[in-house]
């Protein structure tokens, strides 16, 4: 088998750089070579710095065919007739080179880029000589275009042939480092996997200027590599300005998400570390089989999806190229599939690295919704063409966020593309302590536990915009609390937790007696029902003041023990004491007020549920799809619906009058105290 490691002595002692490029370049230039060979034009994309040592490569093959002659259509003077400047010159030797003899010439066109505006059109002078072009059949042509620089279609059409190099093989990497140059990285012997991966998307003169500086530095002793250094220096030479080497610890700044951590893991991280033990390249080569090339992170917004993608490029030692999905869309034509093709030629050569499409469903959509203007289907189709595109052994991944997996498109979801779909939910109460504590940590709260206790539960459900708490709203909480702290006053408690958790910028809320009396007989019914229902958790703070958060009051429970096998009695008993505000205004003011509105669309949501999604209803074990239903269908769920909700409502009213005389001692208690916490209560149930 072969091993990964070259001897030393096996490496040149010297390199030209026309020699690394034929080196790096040597299939590109057969096929160039063979297609020049039978009349056809070639288009070749790559690096300006190529193009010279490209011409030289071609023209020597060709020398040895008399058949084939290069033209090189440069813009230099020749000496014959007055000189006009770069583009004069050349449009003046192109004329020339079509209206003479063409039968075996091959006209070379290395700089393409000079007949185009800086949007990509044609230049006034270009435009005159394009007809000749096509009008002149045995013309054949070979242009070269930078691919950061734009030349219209029409120029491009001019080609039957197209080729596009980019970066370098690796096999050719022995050929491009000399022995003096590799015993820097270490003395035993020369690791191209361990090195290709810093410059795997350089082009061979961009390569070879890197490794030049590697003769100027101490050897590596024996049994002492120097490799991490090394890659280290070559890190920070290929990072461009636009992306970072992020610092995140996936153990350490992300808390929680056990499981999402475990995944990236086993299926990324561990497997690109273990390619790194291997001995044999085949071995090598096996893994990087397995290595995806994408990953969809999907979930509510703030749930640190960025964030996680952040940790994996520092696991990586790899630049992040963050995108917005919207920032990519142009409203000119050709232009959102070039800025998708900078993105990855940008990351190319900055490998290793991580491309970050947020918002991925801004453009990756659906190709067979009519929605849209068409450019999101070209821009899918671009994406899928620049994935197909890697080297399998280029340390490129991308990562895909989305608060919407259902609107990408399918052929995005298959493997070999975004091959594992990753959900990143909004965290459960063990995330949120975790998170929790990491912030007070870094923040140096010091916390007690039970104003620990209070923040996860006050962080459970969704906030007043119906959105779930994440570990942004945690972060800004724990961020409210310092600089509480920082003003001084004491140690931080559960009226500080609430004071941060109010983003409300406004005046504070002053009730009068009377809307406070209201608000007391709405929260003491909530209340009352969650201590009273056997199926229903009980409070463990109620709260009436109103400090400028979010509501004039809220009853805060206790989270369920099993909280993923909720049956019909526990959804009735949660709309039933969803109703209880709405039902004690009712029952004991004569008429309820505005302020059952969210209670009312919450309960609404779940007995809809019970009756199309959990078969909870009379209707029977049926769940609707998304197929259009019957009028007679839709009554029908309507009317289940509704009698859920009367029934439920009923027995609100039943429980709470039967009750009357602990209803009356809550509200009294509220009233007087603003703020019951459980311990507190002096209704007891019994």
């Amino acid at each position: 088998m072969t091993r990964r490691r070259v001897p030393i002595a096996q490496l040149p002692t010297h390199i030209r750089v026309e020699e690394a490029v034929e080196a790096a370049c040597a299939q590109d230039i057969e096929l160039i070579v063979a297609a020049l060979s039978r009349r056809a034009s070639v288009f070749v994309e790559c690096d300006k710095a190529l193009n010279l040592y490209l011409f030289l490569a071609l023209r020597a093959r060709f020398r040895r065919d008399k058949e084939v002659q290069l033209a090189l259509i440069d813009g230099r003077h020749r000496g014959e007739g007055p000189d006009r400047g770069a583009i004069g010159n050349m449009l003046i030797q192109l004329t020339e080179a079509i209206r003479g003899e063409t039968s075996r010439r091959v006209l070379v066109l290395p700089h393409l880029d000079l007949l185009t505006t800086s949007s990509g059109q044609l230049i006034a002078e270009a435009r005159e000589a394009l007809p000749l072009l096509y009008e002149n059949p045995e013309v054949v042509l070979l242009g070269f275009r930078d691919p950061s620089l734009p030349v219209p279609r029409a120029l491009e059409a001019l080609f039957a042939t197209r080729r596009v190099i980019s970066g370098i093989p690796r096999a050719a990497l022995p050929q491009l480092i000399t022995q003096r140059e590799a015993r820097a990285i270490e003395a035993e012997g020369f690791d191209p996997f361990g090195l290709y991966k810093y410059v795997s998307g350089l082009n061979p003169v961009r390569c070879r200027q890197l490794l030049e500086q590697l003769a100027y530095r101490r050897e590596a002793p024996p049994g002492r590599p120097n490799a991490r250094r090394i890659y280290r220096l070559l890190r920070d030479q290929t990072q461009p300005g636009e992306a970072e080497i992020p610092s995140v610890d996936l153990d350490k700044d992300v808390a929680g998400y056990a499981e999402v951590k475990r995944r990236l893991k086993e299926e990324i991280l561990d497997l690109i570390a273990l390619k790194d033990t291997r001995d044999e390249a085949a071995e090598v080569e096996e893994i990087e089989a397995l290595i995806p090339r994408g990953v969809i992170l999907y979930g509510p917004p703030g749930t640190g999806k960025t964030f996680i993608a952040k940790a994996m490029a520092t696991a990586l030692d790899a630049t992040i190229h963050v995108v917005s999905g919207p920032e990519l869309k142009s409203k000119w034509v050709g232009e959102s599939e070039e800025n998708l093709r900078a993105v990855f030629r940008k990351a190319r050569a900055s490998a290793p690295a991580l491309i970050v499409f947020d918002e991925i469903d801004a453009f990756a959509q659906h190709r067979e919704r009519e929605t849209g203007s068409g450019v999101e289907h070209s821009m899918v189709n671009q994406l899928l063409t620049e994935m197909d595109g890697f080297r399998a052994n280029e340390q490129i991944l991308i990562i895909g966020t989305t608060n919407l997996l259902s609107s990408v498109d399918v052929a995005l979801l298959r493997p070999g593309r975004f091959e594992f779909l990753i959900p990143i939910p909004a965290p459960d109460a063990e995330e949120r302590r975790a998170i929790l504590d990491l912030y007070d940590a870094r923040f140096k709260l010091s916390l007690d536990e039970p104003t620990r206790r209070y923040i996860v539960r006050r962080t459970a459900g969704e906030t007043a915009e119906g959105m779930p708490y994440t570990g942004d709203h945690l972060y800004a909480i724990a961020r409210g609390l310092k600089r509480r702290a920082l003003r001084g006053g004491g140690a931080l408690g559960v009226e500080d937790v609430e004071r941060a958790l109010s983003r409300h910028a406004g005046r504070r809320i002053k009730l009068c007696a009377e809307e406070e009396r209201v608000v007391a007989h709405h929260e003491a019914g909530h209340a009352l029902l969650a201590i009273l229902l056997p199926e229903a958790t009980p409070p463990e703070r109620i709260s009436i003041a109103a400090d400028g958060g979010d509501s004039l009051g809220y009853v805060l429970r206790a989270a369920r023990a099993k909280p993923y096998t909720l049956t019909a009695a526990a959804l009735r008993a949660e709309i039933c004491v969803g109703l209880g505000g709405y039902a004690a205004e009712h029952a004991f003011l004569g008429a309820p007020s505005i302020g059952a509105l969210a209670d009312l669309r919450q309960a609404t949501e779940i007995a809809h549920a019970m009756v199309v999604h959990y078969g909870m209803s009379d209707l029977g074990p049926m769940s609707e799809t998304a197929a259009p239903i019957s009028e007679a269908r839709a009554a029908q769920i309507d009317m289940e619906t509704r009698r859920i909700i009367d029934e439920a409502l009923s027995e609100a009213l039943l429980v709470l009058k039967a009750n009357a005389g602990m209803y009356q001692a809550l509200v009294a208690q509220l009233i007087r105290d603003k703020v019951i916490d459980a311990a507190a209560l002096e209704v007891k149930h019994g």
